[in-house]
Order: C-alpha cells, then sequence, then structure tokens
C-alpha cells in the first residue's frame, strides 16, 4: 500500500486544469497549504476567486478522479474538499438587473470577422426558440449589423410605447424572436461613423431602453474581435456565458484563443460555455455524403480540447446556409442536415447553462474570506 504524503497529492492536483485559461490549480495558488492526511482519508480546501465561479463543481471533480487516479481509488477523498472564496473588498449592494425579465444571456463572440458569427448567432436563437424557449436578439455589432436581414426585418420601423410610466422601444420580431438592431437606426447604405463612447452609448439604450419583456434567452451578437464594446456589454449586463465561433483556420484559431483569454480574465469574468467550429468542412449541395476540409480540420476541436471548453457543435459551409441567411429566413428554421446541426447546438448551449445555473455540489461548503 502506497504511503500518503502532502507531495504526493500535489503531484495528482497538477493534472487538473482550470477551464478557461487551461493552467492547472497548483500553478494558480488554488490548493491552500492545509492538506490533511489520516490513514487513506485526505483532506484540503481549494481556494476560488468568486463563491460564484462557475468552474467549482468540475474542478472540484476534477480534483476527486485526479487522487483517485493517479495516486490509488482507495483513498478517501469524495466529500473532504471545502471549497472558499476570496473576499478582497466590501460588498457593494447589488444594482438593479437591467433585464429583470430575463433568465439567460447569452454573447456569441469571434475572435476575428468572417467566420460566420452572425450566422451562428441568428440560427442559434432561431434553434433555441424551436426547442420551447421564449428568446430575444439584440445585434451588438454595432459597425456592421446583420440581424435584420438575416431576419427579414431591414424595412421594420421601430415605435415605442408606454410601460409603467416610461417610454420603451417595441422590438421587431420575426419567427416568434424579439430583435433589436442599430441597423434599425442607421442607413444600411453608409458607414457608421461613430466614436467609441457613441457605440456604447447607443448599445445601451438598446439594451436598457426597450421592452424585452419575459425572455429564456438574450442572444446577443457581439461585435468580433475585442473591443470597448465588449467591456460596455459586460458591465452592463451579468452574461450567463459566452459561445466563441472560430473556423478550423489556424488565422482564425489563435483570434479565437485571445477572445477566450479576454472573457477568462479575472477582470472580465465571463464564463465560456464553449466553442462553435464553423466551416468545418464544405458539403456540395448533391453530394451531402461528401466532405472536403477548405480551412483544415478540427482545429477549434483541438484548441477547445487545449483550453478545456466544450466543443458545442461543428457546423458544416454549406451553400444553402448562406443563400437561406441572405432571404431572411435562418436555415434553422427548417429540417435540413444543417438545421439539425443548429438544433443539436442549441440543444448543447442549453444543457451547458443548466450546468452553469445548477447549485454548487453538497461535497463543497463555501466560506468567503474576509
Amino acid at each position: 500500500m502506497q504511503t500518503l504524503y502532502p507531495n504526493l497529492i500535489l503531484d495528482a492536483l497538477k493534472q487538473v486544469r482550470y477551464p478557461g485559461n487551461g493552467k492547472n490549480i497548483v500553478e494558480l495558488g488554488m490548493v491552500n497549504d492545509d492538506i490533511r492526511i489520516d490513514g487513506r482519508k485526505v483532506s484540503f480546501s481549494l481556494t476560488f476567486e468568486k463563491s460564484t465561479d462557475p468552474f467549482i463543481r468540475s474542478v472540484v471533480k476534477n480534483a476527486e478522479t485526479a487522487i483517485l487516479t493517479f495516486i490509488a481509488p482507495d483513498i478517501d477523498i469524495k466529500g473532504n474538499i471545502t471549497v472558499t472564496a476570496k473576499k478582497n473588498a466590501p460588498e457593494k449592494q447589488a444594482a438593479p438587473k437591467p433585464l429583470p425579465g430575463v433568465k439567460n444571456i447569452i454573447g456569441v463572440s469571434s475572435g476575428k470577422g468572417g467566420v460566420g458569427k452572425s450566422t451562428v448567432a441568428a440560427n442559434l436563437a432561431v434553434a433555441l426558440s424551436r426547442l420551447g424557449h421564449k428568446v430575444g436578439v439584440l445585434d451588438a455589432d454595432i459597425f456592421g449589423p446583420s440581424m435584420p436581414k438575416m431576419f427579414g426585418v431591414e424595412d421594420e420601423q421601430l415605435f415605442m410605447h408606454e410601460v409603467e410610466g416610461r417610454d420603451l422601444i417595441i422590438p421587431a420580431e420575426a419567427y416568434g424572436i424579439k430583435m433589436l438592431s442599430i441597423g434599425f437606426m442607421v442607413d444600411k447604405n453608409k458607414p457608421v461613423l461613430w466614436r467609441g463612447s457613441m457605440a456604447s452609448n447607443a448599445l445601451n439604450q438598446l439594451i436598457t431602453q426597450a421592452d424585452w419583456g419575459e425572455l429564456d434567452y438574450f442572444v446577443i451578437d457581439m461585435p468580433p474581435g475585442t473591443s470597448d464594446i465588449h467591456l460596455t456589454l459586460v458591465q452592463t449586463l451579468g452574461l450567463t456565458g459566452v459561445v466563441v465561433v472560430s473556423t478550423p483556420q489556424e488565422v482564425a484559431l489563435a483570434d479565437a484563443r485571445k477572445g477566450i483569454a479576454m472573457f477568462t480574465d479575472p477582470k472580465v469574468n465571463v464564463p465560456v460555455l464553449g466553442l462553435v467550429e464553423n466551416m468545418a468542412w464544405f458539403t456540395p449541395l448533391r453530394h451531402p455524403e461528401e466532405k472536403y476540409y477548405l480551412f483544415g480540420k478540427e482545429g477549434a476541436k483541438r484548441l477547445a480540447e487545449e483550453l478545456n471548453v466544450e466543443l458545442l457543435g461543428q457546423i458544416p459551409l454549406v451553400e444553402d446556409i448562406g443563400v437561406k441567411a441572405d432571404a431572411g429566413s435562418p436555415i434553422a428554421l427548417g429540417d435540413s442536415p444543417e438545421g439539425h446541426a443548429f438544433l443539436a447546438l442549441a440543444s448543447k448551449v442549453n444543457d451547458a447553462v443548466n450546468r452553469r445555473n445548477e447549485t454548487l455540489p453538497p461535497t463543497a461548503k463555501v466560506e468567503v474570506h474576509k
């Protein structure tokens, strides 16, 4: 029988990665100096930045598994890991939620343009609606709004009505989905020449001065890259999580990596629900069984494995996806193989959100350090 000692425990815990940044929990200083060994019983505590960290459950489970796998399966560890959280400043009173009727807010982001982020956002919203959820869409891509065209409402006129003494914008509606975009307020044939503060103010108005009502999902089509618009969204809304879109191409993956790093940075701290590999392969319309990997093969899948985030779906490059988007009828409305791919993506996003919203495990008692 192997003798247990603290360094042995630490060596096993070095195999546990913190989701998002890929670093092990020992390297991150999350394992406290309180490892206790009593015969075959092992106990210790892990410290997270916040008591609301979305990865507490998975890290605790992975720590238990690592000790049982890399040391011995007879160790008494389950239920013996305590979770603590840092508290560096007095808690501020929570500000009123800008969208009190919205249950989950999902950002759809990409590290660079041209990877099909808006197409994924539109079809994800439609697919979530087809799964029975009440859905709203915010086109936050201020300088390249495309949602009005994708939903076939480019010429929609917006109106306001009074709600509890406030004049609120009535969102456009298509296919049962509420939607607002800066595209409704600017000339679609002219560029939007706004400074960052003007864009942020316009975006804030679309969020806080609109009658979104009760929604299960509020899907935000974010601008590509990393910018102050992203910070505005994070500061204005408590995002449930983000979905990052990339193609398998190495150039796109490098930018996707930067986007994930931005959201997982402690100053931003938004959970990454997973990666979507768009344009994963090309399939000719008349030969649906054929696959041609024009941009490389499974690059986003490898990146997801490297960063320990979930691969939510692989969407093929099919002519009909673009044709339907240009026609204002997202392909997720139909029952084609591509439509079903987006339904599967929506189901995985819904599962990821449910895991994110679950309460802490009974094995993890949360204590806040002052």
